[in-house]
């Protein structure tokens, strides 16, 4: 893992080389994922059967490309049951989290006939993508299930690819129905994100689509914004460990490596104000990297984006976490909650030595759908509140009217707007 000391030019070289990472930066594919989208759009069903023929080798028709409760009961069958017990474990913990998110229509009336408020409604449609084949996460399933389901959406579709055998995998579709999926349809990539999108005969058009996918997905979802709401367009995986020398380097190695396993397009990053332990953490992960079954992802990571940054102080080391907005930041120091509060920009917060990342990402409660690329400076994890829209609420009784409709006419007729003033004015003829 390269060690450099921390200033603006290693920042800027540092930032320069995380944003390449984004989808933003993949124009190449913007042009075969915009025909797909547009042929699905165009042709419904048809041009989704023939791109999961084409890309997933399944035959998949109106006739099965939903998700019968057989097949789901097959699932159940064939998913190890101390699996089965754990994601039922996490969903207590991760529905508990999210309930603590909800919020409620409110209305304020005054004396003189005045009442404003705010109306909440839940989505009626959310849609779901998970990827299939090799990127199998149950746990992803959860998280983008629960805050719909809470928020009180009314149908949660899901799409997935299916195998050649037309089937989807048993983890997933358990993990989906223990969440409270409505419909799971067997399609994949951005075929599966324009159908939800636009709607086929098979499959209903969603309000929102949420949910990780590869790049082309992730354009797919891009593509169709303003038809359909998203969450976002989510990069690859992010962590930085904000440490000082009274850190575990043994535990910031393995952290570390949790993220740059995902995808050699995972950035590490420890940011600290301790030279020796940065070197302790470097040689730690070289004696894990001989242990690790994804050794050659991880390796590829970390040469790629994989940097420990020396601070002189941990104020610079705070001012540099708070630039790079990571996705997941980690705070090991001897004093992590002052540290805390000092932090303005990250998707997750972990504190202290033993809250390492996949707490987070499996079982404590907080949504791992977190912004990537340093969206983290405007951007929130996915919650409750991505399942909702809020409608503003006005009612005024003629006298409450009257004491203002001066004022109004005022403000409209300064903008040149007649008719807006003579929509108050007509109200107060003799």
């Amino acid at each position: 893992m390269r060690i450099v000391k921390l200033n603006e030019n290693t920042k800027k070289n540092l930032q320069s080389d995380l944003l390449k990472r984004s989808p933003n930066s993949y124009g190449q594919y913007e042009e075969a994922v915009q025909k797909i989208v547009s042929d699905v759009r165009d042709r419904g069903d048809k041009a989704v059967f023939e791109y999961t023929e084409n890309f997933d080798k399944a035959d998949i028709n109106s006739a099965n490309i939903k998700v019968t409760q057989e097949e789901i009961d097959e699932a159940y069958k064939a998913i190890d049951p101390s699996l089965l017990d754990v994601i039922r474990k996490a969903l207590v913990n991760i529905r508990s989290f999210h309930e603590k998110q909800r919020i409620n229509s409110w209305f304020d009336s005054k004396p003189d006939g005045t009442i404003l408020g705010q109306k909440v409604t839940p989505l009626e449609i959310a849609g779901v993508y998970v990827p299939g084949g090799k990127a199998v996460y149950p746990s992803s399933v959860l998280m983008n299930i629960v805050p719909a389901k809470v928020a009180g959406v009314d149908r949660i579709i899901m799409t997935t690819p299916p195998n050649k055998e037309g089937k989807v995998t048993a983890s997933t579709l358990v993990a989906a129905k223990e969440a409270g999926v409505d419909e799971v349809y067997k399609v994949g990539g951005a075929q599966a994100i324009a159908a939800m999108a636009f709607g086929t005969e098979s499959i209903p058009k969603a309000d929102k689509i949420v949910g990780p996918g590869n790049i082309y997905v992730a354009l797919a979802k891009k593509a169709v914004y303003g038809y359909v709401s998203i969450d976002s367009i989510a990069g690859p995986s992010e962590i930085l460990v904000l440490a000082d020398d009274s850190a575990n380097p043994r535990f910031v190695a393995a952290d570390l490596m949790s993220q740059a396993e995902h995808d050699e397009l995972a950035s590490a990053i420890l940011v600290t104000t301790s030279d020796d332990l940065a070197k302790k953490v470097s040689d730690e992960i070289d004696g894990f990297l001989k242990e690790l079954s994804r050794r050659d992802i991880i390796s590829k990571s970390l040469e790629n984006y994989g940097y420990a940054l020396v601070a002189e102080t941990l104020e610079e080391a705070i001012a540099a976490a708070n630039e790079i907005a990571s996705e997941h930041l980690e705070i090991v120091t001897r004093n992590p909650f002052e540290v805390m509060t000092k932090i303005r920009n990250a998707g997750a917060i972990f504190i202290g030595e033993y809250s390492s990342e996949p707490l987070g990402d499996y079982f404590a409660g907080p949504n791992h759908v977190l912004p990537t690329n340093g969206t983290a400076r405007f951007f929130s994890p996915l919650s409750v509140d991505d399942f909702i829209k809020k409608s503003s609420i006005i009612s005024y009784s003629k006298e409450a009217l009257y004491a203002i409709h001066k004022d109004i006419i005022q403000f409209a007729t300064s903008e040149e707007l007649t008719a807006h003033a003579n929509s108050i004015k007509v109200r107060f003829e003799d």
